[in-house]
C-alpha cells in the first residue's frame, strides 16, 4: 500500500496495475428513484461522473444492476474512451425484476453472464475489479461462495477480469474465498453507526485489502446523531463530511464509494477526505457505535 497527496485522503495501491484514490465515487445513484429506470436529470447525472474524474477520482464504484443497465450507460457515456489511471470497480450477484425488486441471481452461468453484460456495457475488454456480492438485502449470510467464486476466477484466468473482490460477506466468507484466488477488496455495509465489521476492517488491513463500506453516510436512512452533529459544529463541517473523515481514519485501507447526483455534493465529499479530525473529537466519534 501507498500514498499520495494527488487528492485529499491520498491513494490506495492493491496491485502493481491497481492504485484507488481513497476517495472514490460510488454511481448507484445516478439511477431513478430506488435505483431503477433513468435518472431524473440526465445531463447532471453526466456532469458528476466527469466531474468526480476532473477532481482527479480514479475509483468509481458501479454494477450492472443499478438501473439495471442504466448506470453503466452513463459511465459510459461520459467518460470513454477512459483514462488510463481510471478504475471501475462492478459488482455481480444480483438482479432486478420488472418492478424493481433485488433478486439473487448467484448460478455460477448468471455470474458469468453478468461480467460479461458488465462488459459490453461499459465498452471494456477486461474489468478492473469484480466483486461478487452474497447474502441478502437484510445483511450477511453464512452460505459458501466458493462455486460462485470459482466462476469469476475462471474469467480472471481468462483474463476478463483483472482482481476479485466479495462483497456483503463474513470474516469465514474472505478465509473461503482466499482459498480459490486472490482477493484484493471487501465492499461490506460499514459506518459510523454500523460497527460489526469492526474485526474484519481491521483483519483487511493487516492483509491488504481495501476495504469499502457501502452506506457509508447510512444509506437509505441517513446517519443521524447529536454527537456527530456537534462535532460537525465545531470543525466548521457537515455531519456527512465528519462522517467520511471519521471513516478515513478509522483504518488505512478504508476506501470511500459516496454516492451522489449533485456535482455540489461530490465537491462536499471530496473536501471531507481533507479533514482531519483530533483525537478528542474522534474519541466522542468512536463511542457512537460503541
Amino acid at each position: 500500500m501507498s500514498s499520495s497527496t494527488t487528492l485529499p485522503g491520498g491513494t490506495l495501491t492493491l496491485a502493481e496495475d491497481l492504485t484507488l484514490t481513497r476517495m472514490g465515487y460510488g454511481a448507484m445513484q445516478l439511477a431513478g428513484p430506488g435505483v431503477f429506470g433513468p435518472p431524473k436529470d440526465r445531463d447532471q447525472a453526466l456532469a458528476v461522473l466527469r466531474a468526480a474524474v476532473d477532481a482527479g477520482i480514479t475509483h468509481i464504484d458501479t454494477s450492472d444492476y443499478y438501473g439495471p443497465y442504466v448506470v453503466n450507460d452513463l459511465i459510459r457515456e461520459a467518460l470513454y474512451p477512459y483514462p488510463e489511471e481510471l478504475h471501475l470497480v462492478t459488482k455481480v450477484g444480483a438482479r432486478r425484476d420488472d418492478t424493481g425488486a433485488w433478486l439473487p441471481a448467484l448460478d455460477p452461468a448468471e455470474l458469468k453472464a453478468q461480467v460479461h453484460d458488465n462488459l459490453r456495457r461499459l465498452g471494456l475488454e477486461a474489468l478492473d475489479v469484480v466483486n461478487l456480492r452474497v447474502g441478502t438485502a437484510e445483511g450477511t449470510a453464512q452460505d459458501p461462495l466458493t462455486e460462485q467464486f470459482s466462476a469469476l476466477a475462471e474469467l480472471r484466468e481468462q483474463g476478463l477480469i483483472r482482481h476479485l473482490g466479495i462483497s456483503n460477506v463474513r470474516v469465514e466468507q474472505l478465509a473461503e474465498a482466499q482459498t480459490v484466488a486472490p482477493v484484493v477488496s471487501v465492499q461490506n455495509l460499514y459506518n459510523l453507526a454500523n460497527r460489526e465489521d469492526d474485526a474484519l476492517v481491521a483483519l483487511c488491513a493487516e492483509q491488504d485489502i481495501a476495504f469499502a463500506p457501502f452506506f457509508p453516510l447510512g444509506g437509505f436512512s441517513p446517519l443521524q446523531s447529536a454527537t456527530l452533529t456537534e462535532v460537525a459544529g465545531r470543525l466548521g463541517a457537515s455531519d456527512q463530511q465528519v462522517a467520511l473523515a471519521w471513516l478515513l481514519q478509522r483504518s488505512p485501507n478504508i476506501v470511500l464509494i459516496p454516492g451522489t447526483s449533485s456535482v455540489g455534493h461530490l465537491r462536499e465529499n471530496i473536501a471531507a477526505a481533507g479533514l482531519v479530525l483530533p483525537e478528542a473529537e474522534l474519541a466522542e466519534l468512536d463511542a457512537i457505535g460503541g
